[in-house]
């Protein structure tokens, strides 16, 4: 007990800008910071604070104590680099390890020719996940998004410690931190349900790749909070601002399913950033015939949203896009579409959305808005 003390303690302060600051750029630097803060937003006994520290810093008491910068005696954790290869996950105890979780603190930094994989056997696994941002080039790997799912239920109206509400950004049920993770047929899911703000993912590393993946949520299901990012063959659901954010990321024939009315998408695309949410080839489709949903309205004033070859749906509304109550940022979006085919396709779009060129539109590759080659 006098461990899980001395961690919580010397998490705090490092935790602090996070907690108090909402979407900061400060980033938690350790496994047990993002546990620590994880729990701080359930409201649950000191015993459950406890129990899930104990099992979160197992994989570490084998490496014994380490000295601290500030000379104290408290356990460390063992290097990053620690297992590499592939590991296994599996619920019923018949592989390496029984949480993705505790698969992750064992996994090696890996490099772009040989990555780190957890291979994770179908189950449903209800923990809170978090990538710490030395796990470099780890790659989440299941059987298939129907039956590798990852799952918790936190939501932003859960009262913290100190009585008040945690707020939208200590929710993600998956916290990526590092740079160049990949995910392949797994479900990340936050089950909460329609009861407000409750992410299933957060992603503030940079160069991450999801590949046949699923994203269910109601508001607010996937925060691309920082980066540049790829999806192809995912299928994200929610109904309000279930992708939002400030990342540049490319959406290459994914599914987004309206669950109620609301908006697909609400980015906060930095002005001097070219590019925001690039949705190309996708489809966009609802839970029934008589939801309407916009393609997006700005959380930020130069928000940059554009919809590429996109099949959509009765669900899209007429007017395309909302405002946000603020006709000033009808100067300043970039919000665009080419090509747009279905019953949602419509001329009669808000003047202040584009059309592109074909020249515009053929120019949107993954390559020129991400910088990189998926």
């Amino acid at each position: 007990m006098h461990f899980i003390f001395s961690v919580m303690n010397g998490a705090r302060t490092a935790l602090s800008a996070r907690i108090d600051g909402g979407a900061s750029n400060v980033r938690p630097r350790s496994f047990q910071a993002a546990w620590i803060r994880a729990d701080r937003a359930v409201r649950a006994p000191l015993v459950r604070w406890a129990a899930v520290l104990v099992l979160a810093t197992l994989p570490w008491l084998a490496h014994g104590a380490a000295t601290l910068t500030d000379g104290s005696s408290t356990p460390a954790p063992p290097p990053v680099s620690s297992i590499g290869g592939t590991l296994t996950v599996a619920s019923d105890g018949s592989a390496q390890y029984k949480t993705v979780q505790s698969a992750i603190a064992a996994a090696a930094t890996g490099t772009a020719s040989k990555p780190t994989i957890i291979q994770i056997r179908p189950g449903a696994y209800k923990e809170i996940l978090y990538i710490q941002r030395e796990k470099r080039f780890l790659r989440l790997v299941g059987e298939s998004p129907t039956n590798t799912v990852l799952t918790y239920d936190l939501n932003a109206n859960l009262r913290g410690p100190d009585g008040k509400p945690i707020g939208t950004f200590r929710t993600p049920s998956t916290y990526i931190d590092a740079d160049d993770f990949t995910a392949e047929s797994v479900t990340f899911e936050n089950s909460a349900g329609p009861v407000g703000q409750a992410l299933a993912i957060r992603i503030d590393g940079d160069r991450a790749t999801f590949r046949n993946c699923r994203f269910l949520g109601w508001q607010d299901t996937i925060l691309d909070n920082r980066g540049h990012h790829y999806f192809t063959n995912c299928y994200i659901a929610g109904h309000v601002d279930f992708i939002f954010g400030a990342a540049t990321s490319f959406f290459d024939r994914c599914h987004i399913h309206c669950l109620r009315d609301g908006y697909i998408t609400a980015a906060s695309t930095p002005s001097e950033q070219p590019y925001g949410f690039v949705f190309s080839r996708c489809q966009l489709t609802a839970e029934n015939p008589n939801i309407r949903t916009y393609l997006g309205r700005p959380w930020r004033p130069f928000a940059s949203v554009a919809f590429l070859n996109t099949e959509m749906s009765v669900v899209v509304r007429p007017t395309g896009w909302d405002n946000w109550r603020d006709p000033t940022r009808e100067k300043t979006v970039r919000f665009s579409e080419f090509n747009s085919s279905g019953p949602g396709a419509s001329t009669n779009r808000v003047s202040w959305a584009r059309q592109l060129s074909p020249e515009e539109a053929a120019a949107l590759t993954p390559r020129r808005v991400l910088g990189w080659e998926p």
